[in-house]
């Protein structure tokens, strides 16, 4: 018997067009963004569904967005293959896919999981027009590697690991100067590739400070539940069950490295041996592959 996990994708999978025929063909889908649009006080479908990009990418935006389009994708899977979510026994959730999980799992309920991630987004783009920073992706460098690389890119200005996500392939965050320095220094520690990522600011680094105390005081007054199965954190590869502890944890993620290699080799240690990746982009069924070739991750996207 498969012991089976749920996957939800964090920010950067979003695409225009997400989620259209899900809404138009499954009324469980046009509730969600129905419900949405009630609670955001805009018209989310239509941004997701027309765009444009510009739009859709603004982090205020964009996380709402995923997290609908994932539960949307989730509701497919529900109608059409019942018994692979009533026997899903785990899950996790990059980042802001952690919120998705979270719901899943029944800790959240829809209204508190949207709100919160509302108030993340902005809290998120907030400090990151407060500070010109951004993110890039080095691969074929280690851990211990791209110490030395922030260390050596220190004099330019401040890097930090943000997302540490399979062999050789990890996400720094950082000022802009110390950005426009890092591929030299990258290219000499042995790293094989160095791709900025269009996103608004420094995720999961010190300049993502104001936003922890925001979204601290938001998840202060978030009704949490005990999860129904258990939801790997990205900040340490293991599940926690205390709201108190969720709420940790969740803050911490904002200015805390996301560990994934970690939790997906944590998944797989604890059985784990089927995976599903539930909405926009196929970035972690990649991911996993590259992580365990012998793991499957079927993508169940929000179409």
């Amino acid at each position: 018997m498969p012991k089976i996990a749920f996957l939800f994708p964090g920010q950067g999978a979003q695409t225009v067009g997400m989620g259209r025929e899900l809404d138009n063909e499954l009324p469980a889908a046009r509730a969600l963004f129905d419900r949405a649009a009630e609670i955001l006080g805009f018209d989310l479908r239509k941004v997701c569904f027309d765009g444009p990009a510009e739009a859709l990418e603004s982090t205020d935006v964009s996380q709402p967005a995923i997290f609908v389009a994932s539960l949307a994708a989730l509701e497919g899977l529900k109608l059409s293959q019942p018994d692979v979510v009533e026997n899903c026994q785990g899950a996790a959730g990059l980042s802001l896919g952690e919120y998705t999980a979270l719901v899943f799992a029944g800790s959240l309920d829809f209204e508190t999981g949207l709100k919160v991630v509302r108030a993340r987004g902005q809290a998120m783009q907030a400090a990151a027009l407060a500070t010109p920073s951004g993110m890039t992706s080095v691969l074929g460098l280690d851990e211990s590697a791209i110490d030395e690389l922030c260390r050596r890119v220190a004099a330019h200005g401040r890097l930090w690991k943000a997302n540490l996500l399979g062999p050789g392939n990890i996400v720094v965050s950082g000022e802009t100067s110390a950005l426009a320095q890092l591929e030299p220094i990258a290219s000499e520690l042995g790293a094989s590739r160095v791709i900025p990522l269009k996103v608004a600011g420094a995720f999961h680094s010190d300049l993502m400070k104001p936003a922890d105390d925001r979204l601290s005081e938001v998840l202060a007054t978030a009704s949490i539940s005990p999860p129904r199965i258990p939801v790997y954190s990205n900040v340490d590869a293991s599940a926690h069950s205390d709201p108190a502890d969720l709420r940790r944890t969740l803050v911490a993620q904002v200015v805390g490295g996301v560990r994934w290699e970690d939790s997906m080799r944590r998944m797989m240690a604890d059985g784990f041996d089927t995976f599903y990746e539930v909405g926009p982009g196929r970035v972690l069924t990649g991911l996993l592959k590259r992580i365990d070739r012998k793991t499957g991750c079927t993508s169940i996207p929000a179409r």
